[in-house]
């Protein structure tokens, strides 16, 4: 059994950077957390499914960054690949101190036009794969003596949306897997939290959102405005510091407020 005053994170060693692995890190907010991982000096692997994209982004993080920056072609929903790309990370960098399971795919149609093969799609993607990549990562959390997890869930975990049967079930199911994370892990010096994503500036969200659904969500949003990548990335990198030992087993909404927001909002802050 751990003492309560030995459950911090391991510091940065000089020998072996803090290392992090960051799931469905080629584009969007996956890079954008990679990046900032990389910024403040920690090592990243980033996995993601799509080979090309990830070795379009990983090259100048590594003309920038150097042997810190680890692309691994990997899907997440698959347990050998899986478990021969952490072996790999933890045979490169000696020690894995944090996981963003951040990689997710999506499925926008109603209840009864969702097919079980885009259910089970969704499913073993954004739940199976933290599943996998957590059973994978905290056996060398816990020789390093610690580490941190974050799982990237979505505001439409917390609140039901239309056309998101699969999407919001399986971000809502993984709320609670973070939960029960936190209170298995702690006593490995473990924590597990999660951020729930609003509207954010992603290259998707330019491309299926229309001026009309941007309205729609300005007028929600208290903030009135869409995050952004680096924004949602900071989040994360609070998460995983040392200023956040003392919080684990939540669910941080960054959303602009949305989740907080009642009926009949826009209205009411127009008057």
């Amino acid at each position: 059994m751990i003492l309560a005053d030995e459950r911090e994170e391991t510091p940065i060693s000089t020998q072996h950077p803090y290392t992090a692995v960051v799931t469905g890190a080629a584009r969007g907010i996956g890079l954008a957390i990679a990046r900032q991982f990389l910024a403040r000096g920690d090592a990243v692997a980033l996995l993601d499914v799509d080979a090309g994209t990830l070795a379009a982004a990983a090259k100048p993080l590594q003309a920038e960054f150097g042997e810190r920056a680890l692309p691994i072609e990997c899907d997440v929903s698959q347990p050998a690949q899986v478990e021969r790309s952490i072996a790999q990370v933890a045979a490169k960098s000696g020690r894995i101190d944090a996981l963003v399971n951040n990689a997710g795919v999506a499925v926008f149609k109603p209840l009864v036009e969702t097919t079980f093969e885009e259910w089970r799609y969704v499913m073993s993607t954004n739940l199976d794969g933290p599943f996998l990549c957590s059973q994978a990562c905290v056996p060398h959390m816990r020789a390093a003596g610690g580490g941190s997890i974050v799982n990237i869930t979505s505001i439409s975990g917390l609140r039901a949306s239309t056309l998101r049967v699969a999407y919001g079930t399986s971000k809502a199911a993984l709320a609670h897997f973070t939960r029960q994370q936190a209170v298995e892990l702690a006593m490995h010096g473990i924590r597990a939290n999660a951020v729930a994503p609003g509207p954010v500036e992603t290259a998707m969200a330019k491309q299926v959102h229309t001026p009309a659904i941007r309205k729609d969500y300005h007028d929600t949003i208290p903030l009135g405005r869409y995050g952004s990548e680096e924004e949602i990335a900071a989040v994360v990198l609070f998460l995983c510091s040392p200023q956040a030992t003392y919080v684990t087993g939540q669910v941080l909404a960054a959303d602009g407020g949305f989740d907080a927001a009642g009926v009949g909002l826009p209205t009411l802050r127009g008057e």
